[in-house]
């Protein structure tokens, strides 16, 4: 199995178009026509994880975190990211990371926190904007079924738990082709009035080449006429954070308490409760102070993150509880999530989970 596979079955998952402007997910070592002899997933890539892909057999590592966030200028060893990098290079060792897109697709990240945590009617916390497109196209009647099928299995018609969806209106399209022409219907020099239908379909903005590549494949005219706009529509599938509610209201210090556990994690921060119990839940994997207002706004009774600052905790303000776990604490299930997802597609080719401990912070 070449590497190319494995990217693009990741990437299919979790779109690189979907990280954060800051973000540097991809391939960031290695060709990828190399041929796989085995994968390792690890939440971050350090110069002991790429020892451990060598002693586990494996020549790719697929990490949460991106080594290189910003340019590398040189390559002398003279840190850990240098270091790791030419580690990779020398011991021909690729490196993958697939890091804010996981984030923030709704099956990514904070949907295995919220699966830990046993969290119902989850849904994303702070949906996406400018991400989806409505691509519009008209079609002979007869026709139009079998175009508009071709849109949606190329990826439009997509909305929630729904596919298939598209709108489309009946009407009349007129034209004239000169003598350079060869119409499906009419003739060269005459105006020809058809019954069209005009169709409509939302295509995640990743996926309108896909969609539109497959209606023109689709539809029989020589000239296709079609129409792409952007629509300011949150994207419910796409965003940060997740919101939902447990399966019963439970006393909020015996749930703060239950992180430990259900979190595996030493130490959890808190405000004191503004109220007794809790029931519903906003969570972020990895640093999720940013959501706090949107965790308020969505009437969470407790907000469950990473990297909260001193001064952020005075911003619970009685109006939620802040529950500060630790970064690595709140994303360290990432690695089980990425590795059944790849068992499930490449069932014959088992990856391995890192035996290193990756976290940098340690508690007494």
């Amino acid at each position: 199995m070449k590497a190319a596979e494995v990217i693009a079955f990741l990437e299919n998952f979790a779109p690189p178009s979907l990280q954060e402007s800051y973000d540097n997910a991809g391939l960031i070592v290695g060709d990828p026509s190399t041929e796989i002899t085995g994968i390792l997933v690890s939440l971050d890539c350090t110069e002991d994880v790429i020892d451990d892909a060598i002693l586990q057999g494996c020549n790719m590592i697929v990490a949460h975190h991106p080594i290189i966030f910003s340019g590398l200028k040189k390559l002398n060893g003279k840190n850990y990211i240098e270091r790791t990098v030419i580690k990779a290079i020398k011991s021909d060792v690729l490196i993958y990371a697939i890091h804010t897109n996981l984030d923030n697709v709704i099956d990514g990240v904070n949907r295995k926190f919220a699966d830990r945590l046993g969290l119902q009617n989850v849904k994303i916390l702070a949906p996406k904007k400018m991400l989806l497109k409505k691509v519009v196209t008209y079609a002979p009647t007869e026709h139009s079924e079998s175009i508009r099928l071709a849109m949606c299995e190329a990826g439009g018609g997509a909305i929630g738990n729904y596919d298939q969806c598209s709108f489309n209106i009946a009407g009349t399209g007129t034209f004239r082709g000169n003598e350079k022409t060869n119409p499906f219907v009419g003739k060269k020099g005459e105006i020809h009035a058809e019954n069209e239908i005009r169709i409509e379909v939302v295509v995640p903005d990743f996926k309108v080449k896909d969609v539109l590549k497959a209606m023109q494949k689709a539809h029989p005219y020589e000239e296709i006429a079609f129409d792409v706009y952007a629509m300011e529509n949150s994207w419910q599938e796409v965003g940060s954070g997740m919101v939902g509610e447990l399966p019963e209201e439970i006393d909020a210090l015996e749930f703060i308490r239950s992180l430990k556990t259900s979190m595996k994690t030493d130490c959890v921060r808190y405000t004191l409760p503004h109220k007794a119990t809790v029931k519903r839940v906003a969570i972020c994997g990895g640093s999720g102070s940013f959501l706090l207002n949107n965790a308020i706004s969505a009437k969470a009774d407790i907000f469950i993150t990473g990297d909260f600052k001193y001064h952020q905790f005075f911003d619970a303000d009685n109006q939620i509880i802040i529950a500060d776990i630790g970064h690595y604490e709140s994303e360290q299930f990432t690695i089980q999530l990425l590795a059944d997802k790849l068992a499930e597609n490449f069932p014959t080719f088992a990856p391995r989970l890192t035996r290193v401990k990756t976290n940098p912070i340690n508690y007494l």
